[in-house]
């Protein structure tokens, strides 16, 4: 069962799942297609060159962008309804892309059977949330024997599965769906839950602790933390453990003193340890990647309202043409300094500070403390909130 995609799905099932982001149009490839090798040949460079570092960016790909916090107690407009959606396609889009190039560049590793189903789930899901240019794409796929119609009970083309662990999974999800009118994290929690209740029935089955990383990685907080540790002590495969790891490494470093020191594009010097007094947005992003495209007029908004009480924003650029990034800094009005090495994925703030899944956007506070990894919701509110502090 592939949760990630039906994150997908029941993300838009509800009316109060509704995020800001630029109607942008997802990449078609040129030229004759004809198998997803030459699909994915057709796209940017968007993993790192070690296998299991690429196999973690494809995965990370495959989360649902989250709905704003605020939007579990105001009803959305059709229209912001939609605007999600298209942002959810893009989304689903890149993640189709990043699973494609998975299977061209890595075709041994033992994750290329998932990452050619991942591309396949993905396209799927970024058509039925709109992404019509992307229909093409996926009848050029080589058929996949598995697929079956649709059903009331079953997602587009997912053959159900015979297996009871499966089937109690995917009522887990069911059962968490109908939660949707309460927010994600009402959701999020209730899928817990359920999850909970089925490893209590198959204590072996190691595979439920990858939904519990769902749960850590869309929450984050404490409730992540505990997720993560529990997992470090359990049968879970040890992909998830890594994940564990990883995710319990970022989270160790909320709450405390956050360093970062370098040379801007336009050689202005940053220094975090020098901006005591300021509210400090760190933004891992790259001018490629479609949801940092639209989410930047939002950030842009926010830099605009709230520069002159304190508020500052540095850039860390996953570009690998400096030329390209000039010219895009250039042409939006992005104000604040950019770092740059030119080395994609294998960045270096990006590798120190684990950053798999880009946009990224970190809130540094007034006493040069980490306070917030996943500032894209509500990040006027939560600027204005710590500059009162």
């Amino acid at each position: 069962m592939k949760l990630a995609s039906i994150f997908y799905a029941s993300v838009v099932l509800s009316a109060s799942a509704v995020a800001h982001a630029e109607d942008t149009s997802l990449a078609k490839p040129k030229g004759p297609v004809q198998t997803e090798i030459a699909i994915a040949k057709a796209k940017a460079n968007l993993l790192p060159d070690d296998a299991a570092e690429a196999w973690k960016v494809v995965t990370a790909a495959m989360q649902p962008p989250l709905p704003p916090a605020e939007w579990n107690q105001k009803q959305p407009t059709e229209e912001e309804v939609s605007k999600f959606k298209a942002s959810m396609a893009i989304a689903a889009g890149h993640a189709a892309d990043k699973a494609a190039e998975f299977v061209v560049r890595f075709p041994a590793d033992a994750h290329a059977s998932e990452a050619r189903d991942a591309q396949r789930d993905m396209l799927k899901t970024a058509i039925e949330l709109g992404a019509k240019d992307r229909a093409e794409e996926l009848a050029k796929l080589p058929s996949d024997d598995k697929e079956v119609p649709a059903t009331a009970g079953n997602g587009a083309g997912e053959k159900p599965s015979d297996d009871p662990f499966d089937q109690r999974m995917q009522k887990a999800v069911t059962v968490a769906q109908k939660l949707m009118d309460k927010g994600m994290e009402a959701v999020l929690l209730e899928f817990e839950k359920q999850v909970r209740l089925v490893m209590a029935d198959y204590p072996d089955r190691g595979e439920a602790y990858g939904a519990l990383m769902e749960v850590a990685q869309n929450l984050g907080g404490e409730k992540a933390k505990a997720i993560t540790a529990e997992i470090a002590q359990s049968k879970a495969p040890e992909q998830v453990k890594k994940m564990a790891a990883d995710l319990q490494a970022k989270l160790e470093r909320v709450g405390k003193p956050f360093n970062l020191k370098y040379t801007g594009i336009d050689g202005r010097e940053v220094d975090i340890a020098k901006l005591n007094g300021k509210v400090v947005l760190i933004d891992f992003w790259a001018t490629w990647c479609g949801p940092c495209v639209a989410e930047l007029p939002h950030v842009k908004e926010a830099y605009e309202k709230l520069h002159g009480k304190g508020f500052e924003i540095v850039g860390i650029s996953f570009d690998e043409d400096r030329e390209a990034l000039e010219k895009f800094v250039k042409g939006k009005s992005m104000a604040w300094p950019q770092f740059f090495d030119g080395k994609g994925w294998a960045n270096k703030f990006g590798k120190e500070f684990g950053i798999n899944a880009i946009p990224a956007m970190w809130l540094v506070d007034k006493k040069g403390l980490l306070r917030d990894q996943n500032a894209r919701p509500d990040l006027s509110a939560k600027v204005e909130k710590m500059l009162a502090e």
